[in-house]
């Protein structure tokens, strides 16, 4: 099974060493593995102590998982897989926040006035100017920029990344002595908690291209099980004497599918899989619920 194209990867699991006395070892053989693959990444958690691997798919954290465990002899425990989900804005709207404090005798103070649009699901933050002739220092700007970034990596929604946002400011003010890069940047944040009840903040999971080559006597089943986990059916055409189904199917719902069609078809079927796009995730209503995680950045 094959998966590439996404911009980052999609799934994550917690990895732990069964023994203390193996952390240690765990982390550099894990460390060793990373710069071997620039596709698996690895992070430590230091508020939560855990240690997080993360890459494009379950075939690949499958296979780092048996290389510790056979290669390296590493016992470890491995936590529920994690979906790198996001968020995004749907609507428009101009916000005008004004941050203005007094602490110790010192004041702060930054006005912006920012417009959100959204951006298709493009990966990054896009921030651009209309404040012509140096009415805002350069530096103030880039504590707005900064500031909003620095909020891009939790949204407002269920606390995932966000993408698909363009921010530009518009108009703002500034005090001589009370103005800082610093009060700028929390008004930059600031402005943009108070504009996202505004946006139709979206939650979004990633979508799988899937297609099964199969013998014709099993195709019913499989179609079956891919429309069980949400799949999308598109075309089916012969191809010798197989049948190729071609599908969209959240990855969410893509756990284990391989043994599972496998089993359906006498292990005649083949799966490939590559990414696709990201799509909103069904509201509750539409018998979905959203997910309840952390953020997986």
């Amino acid at each position: 099974m094959q998966k590439f194209g996404a911009p980052w990867p999609l799934l994550q699991f917690a990895i732990e060493a069964k023994s203390r006395a193996d952390e240690g070892k765990l982390r550099i053989v894990l460390s060793r593995l990373a710069d071997e693959d620039s596709c698996f990444q690895v992070k430590w958690d230091e508020e939560s102590g855990q240690t997080i691997i993360a890459a494009m798919g379950e075939v690949e954290l499958d296979s780092i998982i048996d290389r510790v465990r056979r290669e390296f002899n590493l016992a470890v425990n491995v936590g529920a897989p994690q979906v790198a989900y996001r968020e995004t804005i749907t609507r428009s709207h101009q916000q005008d926040y004004t941050h203005k404090k007094l602490l110790a005798g010192t004041g702060q103070f930054a006005r912006v006035k920012i417009m959100f649009e959204p951006n298709a699901h493009n990966p990054d933050l896009v921030f651009a100017s209309r404040i012509a002739g140096g009415a805002i220092p350069n530096e103030y700007m880039a504590g707005v920029e900064q500031g909003l970034r620095s909020i891009q990596s939790q949204g407002p929604f269920a606390g995932f990344p966000m993408i698909g946002v363009k921010a530009t400011l518009v108009d703002g003010a500034w005090h001589e002595t009370d103005s800082s890069a610093l009060a700028f940047e929390v008004a930059g944040r600031a402005c943009f908690r108070e504009a996202a009840p505004h946006l139709g903040v979206q939650l979004l999971e990633p979508i799988m291209r899937v297609e099964v080559v199969t013998p014709a006597d099993y195709a019913g089943s499989i179609t079956g099980e891919l429309k069980s986990r949400r799949g999308r059916i598109g075309d089916q055409e012969t191809r010798d004497s197989a049948v190729v189904i071609n599908a969209m199917v959240p990855l969410v719902n893509m756990f284990k599918l391989e043994d599972t069609l496998r089993s359906r078809s006498n292990g005649q079927a083949r799966l490939s899989v590559s990414y696709a796009a990201y799509a909103p995730v069904p509201l509750p209503n539409d018998g979905d619920p959203p997910p309840a995680a952390a953020a997986f950045a």
